[in-house]
């Protein structure tokens, strides 16, 4: 497995490692290739619209971030940080940066108490009481109501001292079109969109549409053999509603090019998508992984940002815009000093 990920590996300079976004957030960094011509060229977000094929569809997704990392104090008078990761019918699945006994209670700024009832390797499994519960299952709603008002953004392992804090770090970890409560990481493409930005690009003739999908904590994660093998990666929740599916099939049917804002954007829609190229609303799980092979069958343009190395991101850029390329134009990027990863510069690919 080594020596296949080894061609998703690039070195990078550390300071290069974007602590915060851009601010204003449309003053981040853009490269632009073209995936005809070859030609790449550098500019700044808020021209994206100069670069768009004309009257594109931009799709965007609408997910909001959980502040899923809050601090506990267990029964002995200890602390600990958890981060929850899921929420099933019956329990909150938490990662905890110190160890916790199943049996155990801790307890949480706002007075209530979970019990730990399991635990699964590095992963803990959490009660928290009937108070959350409605017909016997867990709310999910009345938990991010809880984590909204103990919580933070668990931001990505890579970013070290970051000068965000509290209400901050909430505020700058969402897009500004954020509204669907789900995920436990951002999709950071749309992090550079401003309410302005996304007024003029409508004035211009571009429209805009809305996907979900649920960003996992898994999106972070090392890829496997198993990923690797099997050609499917961790789980997560998209979907797509009959306003997006209708603007999808007409500007098809117009010729007009769709542009996913971001990797998650991209893999809803090729989740949806049926082997000639139509959409149908609906919600669903994906395990989808896109690497080199893959056939597009939706999206004809891209906006992402920068990827950690040897990542399933890093390989869905690849088999849009090609490994070679990537690779050349990532070394371009961190030649001009682009800021890289979650809160860094972004990259459109048409």
């Amino acid at each position: 497995m080594d020596g296949f990920l080894s061609e998703y590996d690039f070195d990078f300079p550390e300071e290069l490692i974007a602590k915060s976004p851009a601010s204003p957030r449309d003053s981040a960094g853009l490269l632009v290739f073209d995936r005809k011509t070859g030609k790449a060229s550098f500019d700044t977000f808020r021209d994206l619209g100069k670069y768009l094929p004309p009257s594109s569809l931009i799709v965007l997704n609408d997910t909001k971030v959980v502040p899923s990392r809050f601090p506990v104090l267990k029964p002995e008078g200890g602390r600990a940080v958890l981060t929850a990761v899921d929420i099933s019918d019956d329990s909150i699945k938490v990662m905890s940066d110190r160890k916790l006994d199943v049996g155990a209670t801790v307890s949480v700024s706002s007075g209530d108490i979970f019990k730990i009832i399991r635990q699964e390797g590095k992963y803990f499994f959490i009660h928290p009481g009937n108070k959350f519960k409605k017909d016997g299952v867990i709310d999910r709603s009345l938990i991010f109501k809880l984590f909204e008002d103990i919580g933070v953004p668990p931001i990505p392992p890579y970013i070290k001292k970051c000068p965000l804090k509290g209400d901050e770090l909430k505020e700058e970890y969402q897009s500004v079109f954020a509204c669907n409560d789900g995920s436990y990481a951002a999709p950071t493409a749309s992090l550079h969109f401003t309410e302005e930005l996304l007024t003029n690009l409508r004035s211009e003739g571009h429209e805009t549409c809305f996907v979900t999908l649920h960003v996992g904590l898994g999106t972070f994660a090392p890829l496997t053999e198993e990923n690797i093998a099997s050609g499917k990666l961790h789980k997560e929740v998209c979907e797509i509603n009959d306003e997006t599916a209708e603007k999808i099939s007409r500007a098809r049917k117009e010729g007009r090019k769709i542009i996913a804002v971001g990797t998650t954007a991209v893999r809803t829609l090729e989740s949806f998508s049926d082997d000639g190229g139509m959409i149908t609303a609906g919600k669903r799980e994906t395990d989808l992984f896109i690497r080199e092979g893959y056939e597009f069958k939706i999206a004809d343009g891209l906006i992402t940002n920068f990827h950690v190395p040897r990542s399933s991101l890093l390989m869905l850029v690849s088999a849009f815009a090609g490994r070679k390329e990537v690779r050349e134009l990532y070394a371009a990027a961190i030649d001009r000093k682009f800021r890289l990863f979650s809160f860094g510069d972004a990259m459109l690919i048409v």
